[in-house]
C-alpha cells in the first residue's frame, strides 16, 4: 500500500472516498479485521470538514523477549504501512529491566534492541540495533525515516552524534554520513550537530536532515552516496552560530510586542517534511514557529505556533500531512502545549486541534516528542522523557473542527 491511499477515486470535484483501516479484532468473514477496507460515505472538502481522530492504544501488540522499551526518540511509518519505533534502551530504568540484571531482580523485563518493526495491523515483525561493525553508534537514539526502497535510516542528538546511518529494513549496515564527534558547526558539510529529524524525498533522492541539537540548520545529502549538496538556516540564511539568540521569555516578549523574530533557528531544528509539491517544512522547535521552504532553500513562509508558549521544550515538535494527494492538511505536533494542530496546508491556519491534556492515560500525551502519519490516515506518536510510550490515534473520518479557539 502506498502513501496515497487515504483518499482515493475523486468523483466528481470535490467528492472523494475515504478508505480507513483501523486495528482489527479477526471478526471479518474471512477471519481478517471486518474494518480493514471500510469505506466511509462519500464527502465534501468543502464545508469546514476536517479529520478526526481516536486514541487506539491497542494497536500494537506486546514485544516478544519480555522486551522493554525505553524513550522514544523517533517513530516513522514506511510505504507498505510498516511502523517503526526508535527507542533508547539506556533511559529504562532498573525497576523496568528487572530480569537483565545480574543478578536478576525480577522476571522482567529485559531492554529490546533500539529499533523496533511492526507491520500495518500492529503486529510486531523485528528488532535490531545497536553498536556493531563500520560504523559509529549513537549516544541518544533519536531520528527514524525509512525511504521507498525500504532503507532505514538513524540520527541521534547527543553532542558527539555528529553522523547519520543508514540501514537495510532488516539491519544490514549500509552506509554512515559524518563522524561522531567531529562536528564544527553548522557550516561544516561533512558533519552534522545533533541531527533530530530525517525525511528522504523520492523524486530527487535526497537525504533531508534537520540538523538539529547541536546545529542550526536544514541540511541535504544525496541519499545514495551521501554526498553534501547544500544547506541553510532560518529564512535561508546562511547559519551564524555566534548569533546570541534570546531567551525564550524575551523572545516572547518580542514576539507579543511585533518585533522581528530572530534570523537564526533556535536549538533544536527538531523536523523536516517535505511534501509531493517539493515545499521544505521545518520545525524550529525553539523559536515556536515552522518554517516553509522551497527545495533550493529559498524560504517561503512560516508559522507561528502557541507563539506564548514559555515552555522551554518548545511548541513545534514534529510534522506530518494527510496522505490524499494533494496533502491538503499538514499536521503539528506540539510537545509542550500537548496538541496536535492540524492546519489547511495551503493557508498554514490551524482548522481544527486533537489532545491538549498532558497525562499518561490513553487521551492524554506526555511529552509528544516524535510523530509520523500512515497512508490510511492514522497517526503515531512517540514520548520521551518519562513517558516512554508510542501508540496511534486512529483516523475515524471527517467531522467539525474542534479546539480552534484557544487565545495565544
Amino acid at each position: 500500500m502506498n502513501r496515497t491511499t487515504w483518499w482515493t477515486g475523486a468523483i466528481p470535484a470535490l467528492m472523494v472516498i475515504v478508505n480507513v483501516a483501523c486495528a482489527g479484532g479477526g471478526d471479518g468473514p474471512d477471519g481478517t479485521a471486518a474494518d480493514t477496507a471500510a469505506v466511509q460515505p462519500a464527502f465534501q472538502l468543502i464545508g469546514g470538514q476536517v479529520p478526526q481522530f481516536e486514541p487506539d492504544p491497542l494497536h500494537f501488540a506486546l514485544l516478544p523477549n519480555l522486551w522493554v522499551n525505553g524513550q522514544v526518540g523517533g517513530v516513522a511509518v514506511d510505504s507498505h504501512d510498516n511502523a517503526w519505533v526508535f527507542h533508547r534502551p539506556a533511559t529504562i530504568p532498573e525497576g523496568e529491566r528487572g530480569a537483565a540484571l545480574d543478578p536478576p531482580a525480577a522476571d522482567c523485563c529485559i531492554p529490546a534492541p533500539s529499533v523496533i518493526q511492526y507491520d500495518a495491523d500492529g503486529q510486531f515483525v523485528q528488532a535490531w540495533g545497536g553498536p556493531g561493525e563500520g560504523y559509529e553508534w549513537f549516544e541518544n537514539e533519536h531520528g527514524i525515516w525509512v525511504d521507498n526502497q525500504d532503507n532505514v535510516w538513524l540520527s541521534g542528538s547527543a553532542g558527539p552524534d555528529n553522523h547519520i546511518l543508514k540501514f537495510t529494513s532488516s539491519g544490514e549496515f549500509l552506509m554512515q554520513i559524518g563522524h561522531a564527534g567531529m562536528n564544527t558547526g553548522s557550516n561544516d558539510t561533512e558533519n552534522v550537530g545533533g541531527p533530530a529529524g530525517l525525511f528522504v524525498y523520492e523524486p530527487t533522492n535526497e537525504l533531508f536532515v534537520a540538523d538539529g541539537y547541536g546545529n542550526k540548520r536544514v541540511i541535504v545529502f544525496d541519499a545514495d552516496t551521501g554526498a553534501y549538496k547544500r544547506h541553510w538556516g532560518a529564512y535561508g540564511n546562511r547559519p551564524d552560530d555566534t548569533v546570541e539568540l534570546p531567551s525564550r521569555a524575551e523572545y516572547v516578549r518580542q514576539l507579543a510586542a511585533g518585533e522581528p523574530a530572530p534570523q537564526q533557528f533556535n536549538n533544536p531544528v527538531h523536523a523536516v517534511h517535505v511534501t509531493n509539491d517539493g515545499l521544505v517544512y521545518v520545525a524550529d522547535r525553539g523559536h515556536l514557529r515552522l518554517q516553509v521552504f522551497d527545495l533550493d532553500g529559498t524560504f517561503v513562509r512560516e508559522k507561528f505556533i502557541r507563539p506564548g508558549t514559555l515552555d522551554s521544550v518548545g511548541s513545534v515538535h514534529g510534522l506530518a500531512s494527510s496522505p490524499d494527494p494533494d496533502q491538503t492538511f499538514l499536521y503539528v505536533a506540539d510537545g509542550a502545549n500537548a496538541w496536535v494542530h492540524i492546519l489547511d496546508r495551503a493557508t498554514l491556519d490551524v482548522v481544527s486541534r486533537v489532545g491538549g491534556r498532558k497525562g499518561h492515560n490513553a487521551r492524554e500525551f506526555f511529552h509528544l516528542h516524535s510523530f509520523a502519519s500512515d497512508s490510511r490516515g492514522n497517526f503515531l506518536i512517540g514520548e520521551v522523557n518519562d513517558g516512554h510510550r508510542y501508540y496511534r490515534w486512529r483516523f475515524t473520518g471527517m467531522g467539525e473542527p474542534q479546539n480552534t479557539t484557544l487565545p495565544d
